[in-house]
């Protein structure tokens, strides 16, 4: 078994991506090690945008750096699976790396970004357990 946890897009592809190095969230957590990252499958159309602007605020030349920016088009990203994987390195309140990213009350340090081929699978709330993926 290995951990996951839910991300709303396009917040887990741009962490993927984008160099979102934090994962805010109004609780903290003392898990340590590699998760999953699950895109969610809800998503609005104003989240999108909302998050977009966000990323374009922080680095207006991110998108620059893919091969192929169609994955952020809205009904190209990814939901309802496992994308990607990273390293979770610390839980802070403040930022100790000043991350334009850190938003939350609490921010997950991630590290080590990892796409992988979508896998459908149904999300949960808080890290949750998914059974090894290559069989």
């Amino acid at each position: 078994m290995t951990m996951a946890l839910s991300i709303r897009q396009p917040w887990a592809s741009l962490i993927l991506l984008a160099g979102k190095d934090i994962e805010n969230r109004n609780w903290a957590t003392k898990v340590r090690g590699p998760f999953l990252i699950h895109a969610a499958k809800g998503m609005t159309r104003t989240e999108y945008i909302d998050a977009m602007e966000f990323a374009f605020a922080i680095d207006k030349n991110w998108a620059q750096s893919l091969p192929d920016t169609r994955p952020f088009d809205f009904n190209n990203l990814p939901r309802g699976g496992i994308i990607g994987s990273v390293i979770l390195v610390d839980c802070v309140q403040r930022d100790k790396s000043n991350s334009p990213w850190f938003q939350g009350a609490y921010g997950f340090v991630l590290r080590d970004p990892k796409l992988l081929p979508f896998y459908p699978y149904k999300g949960q709330l808080g890290f949750f357990d998914v059974p090894n993926l290559h069989g």
